[in-house]
């Protein structure tokens, strides 16, 4: 999501009869703290106390130092140079709204150095300081602030060659299983695991990159744009690479272990906020190339590109539901799409369009406003790949505008070769919703209004019991499903595990050792969206369903540790699982890595990542919710992401690797 201060004060709630009542007040995030006594006295809660709605979109970022933005000297600076462009009036520049996610370091940068570099010519120092604070509400005492401590660089920076690369995560495939033979670990080691280091990401709220183990070293991405490898042992910095902007996606390495050679190096694939992909030495960290995906100025890469046989598959989402809140915004025509490049060059092979239909004007809205249609459709994340059938699978998203059409909220079956469609599966019909869908009265909320039951979770490819091939998709709905790739994604069985929300249900992914299928369930209470959830139907945690039939292995319902007063807690599991041989590890917005028995669902292991503790390169760190990265596997060691700093989640801005020693 995106943080804009809309000047849209009306509020609404939903009575007890479950009619929307509108009136003027702002709900700031600290009211959250209502919501965390839930579990104890649900049945004593006011209902209305739940149904909130966003007063201004600022309240999507937590964390961020609050202060007037009407009255910061960046605010005239800021009009004077930068909004003719970044206000919806030139369309390949990115909106105001969506550039606030970005760290800032990287909007400083970016005027300093960078893609900014001509248009901020005329700014001062001190007034591309002041410029950046206006955009991110984050006050940076001088411009060292933006002199970043260098991280602790190994003596020997040479990745060695003859380690292996796995392919046991996204990019590869998105099962999320690491056999033993990788993970290294049993379940007496499991329980044993201890933090070995962690490392700080510097001026950071979120860390939400995936995490990837390969060549004796841990490859991730920052908010900040930097890409980094890190050394597994001791970590120390091998290399660091600078994108333009923050790197959500994990580190993809391309070339098999035995292949790899000075003439043959490995390359590492990642994508940024901005929407480039980027080919770097996966050695050194030297750019090989990079490209921007698509020109539309919301466009994002948040799915990990997956890689097979020289051609890299890039899924390609957006942000416009996050302008779209902005009521003078013509919403929308952003188009889902996947874009298959060559490995080596990065040159385009085909582009596979969600929605086939360009967008065009088909009415206004009662300000005035642009309705632009079909739109939406993003793919949010890492595709799947079939070998025998010669196809990819993705999910796409919902539909930003009226009307809600055919791609939205589906699996789509495309040749991996021509990248024409063999088949589409919609799971939600009618389904078209944008960020103005969570304030008062907004013209920009499309007719349908929701319910934003997207897939953001890879759809996995499994071979069950009977080694019979099915598709397992689940939803934010709280539903997952098994599919018949044979039969054009025909619905073998369908089971709820989840109550579904906006941000509940299945939410970034699953994972499957073959027989089960591991299915997170966020079920969040508060969404800002306006409509009660009850929180006796909330199913938050872990579950364990039987790839065959889809009945229930195991449930562990995660008992709530947020207090009322740890603002942002919620005790439910955003983020991806990966399974491994006897556990299942997951990171909870909560703070806490857990890891759970395979067999029963049973604790084995927990571990809270919020504490603050000294990190390897110096700095002070401390970790925060989980969501967007999950943990990876590998030579007895266990590596996860901790922090996201939007949404109502806790910042953080930890990596921590563990290890169970002999």
């Amino acid at each position: 999501m995106g943080f804009y201060s809309l000047q849209y004060p009306l509020t609404a709630i939903r009575n007890k009869e479950g009619v929307k009542v509108l009136f003027s007040k702002t709900f700031t995030a600290t009211s959250l703290c209502l919501i965390f006594a839930l579990y104890g006295c649900e049945r004593d809660l006011d209902k209305t106390q739940l149904a909130e709605t966003l007063g201004s979109t600022d309240e999507f970022q937590t964390g961020a130092e609050e202060f007037d933005r009407s009255i910061h000297p960046g605010k005239t600076l800021y009009e004077n140079n930068c909004a003719a462009c970044h206000q919806g009036e030139v369309p390949k520049a990115p909106h105001f709204q969506w550039l606030e996610m970005m760290s800032p370091t990287a909007i400083f940068n970016s005027m300093q150095t960078g893609i900014m570099r001509a248009q901020a010519a005329n700014l001062s120092l001190d007034e591309k300081r002041l410029v950046t604070e206006f955009m991110t509400r984050q006050t940076l005492k001088e411009r060292t602030d933006f002199a970043l401590k260098q991280p602790n660089f190994c003596d020997n920076r040479e990745l060695s060659k003859a380690e292996p690369i796995y392919e046991v995560n996204w990019g590869h495939d998105t099962k999320r299983y690491s056999p033993q033979s990788v993970s290294g670990l049993t379940k007496d080691d499991v329980k044993k695991l201890k933090l070995k280091w962690s490392f700080a990401f510097p001026n950071a709220l979120r860390a939400r990159s995936q995490p990837t183990i390969s060549m004796g070293a841990v490859f991730v991405g920052s908010q900040d744009g930097r890409v980094y490898a890190f050394d597994l042992e001791t970590g120390c910095t091998k290399w660091v690479f600078s994108a333009s902007a923050e790197v959500r996606t994990g580190i993809v390495l391309s070339t098999p272990s035995e292949q790899v050679s000075e003439k043959n190096p490995p390359l590492a694939f990642f994508g940024d906020l901005l929407g480039r992909a980027y080919a770097v030495n996966a050695l050194n960290g030297k750019l090989v190339w990079s490209i921007r995906t698509d020109d539309h100025p919301s466009t994002t890469l948040t799915g990990t590109p997956a890689y097979y046989q020289g051609v890299l598959f890039i899924p390609i989402s957006s942000l416009e539901v996050v302008p779209a809140a902005d009521p003078n915004y013509s919403c929308c025509s952003f188009r889902g799409s996947l874009l298959a490049v060559n490995g080596e060059t990065g040159a385009t092979i085909w582009r596979h369009y969600a929605i086939p239909d360009k967008p065009k004007i088909i009415g206004k809205t009662k300000l005035g406003t642009d309705v632009i249609a079909p739109s939406g459709a993003p793919i949010w994340t890492s595709p799947t790949i079939d070998p025998k059938r010669n196809l990819l699978y993705v999910g796409t998203g919902e539909n930003y505008s009226s009307p809600a059409e055919g791609n939205s909220d589906a699996i789509l079956a495309i040749d991996i070769e021509t990248g024409s469609r063999a088949w589409t599966k919609q799971t939600t019909s009618g389904d078209a919703w944008n960020v103005a869908c969570m304030m008062a009265d907004n013209p920009n909320c499309p007719a349908e209004d929701g319910p934003d039951y997207d897939h953001g979770s890879s759809i996995l490819l499994v071979s069950g019991e009977n080694d019979e091939d099915i598709l397992l998709a689940g939803l934010k709905n709280g539903d997952v499903l098994g599919l018949d790739p044979d039969d054009e994604g025909e619905t073998v069985w369908k089971t709820k595990v989840g109550r579904g929300s906006i941000q509940g249900g299945v939410h970034f992914g699953m994972a499957s050792s073959g027989s089960q299928v591991f299915v997170p369930i966020n079920d969040m209470n508060n969404t800002r969206n306006g409509d009660y959830l009850d929180p006796v139907e909330a199913k938050p945690g872990l579950h364990s369903l039987r790839v065959n039939d889809g009945s229930v292995v195991w449930n562990h319902i995660q008992e709530n540790v947020c207090a009322p007063d740890k603002e942002f807690c919620d005790p439910g599991i955003s983020a991806p699982v990966t399974a491994a041989k006897g556990a299942v590890f997951a990171g909870h917005l909560d703070g806490f890595v857990r890891a759970y028995d395979e067999e029963n669902g049973e604790l084995l292991w927990s571990f809270d990542t919020k504490p603050g503790r000294q990190a390897v390169n110096g700095i002070e760190g401390k970790g925060g919710g989980m969501s967007g990265a999950g943990p990876f596997v590998a030579e007895r060691h266990v590596v996860v992401n901790s922090g996201y700093g939007l949404y109502y989640h806790e910042p953080g801005n930890l990596l921590l690797v563990f290890s169970s020693e002999n």
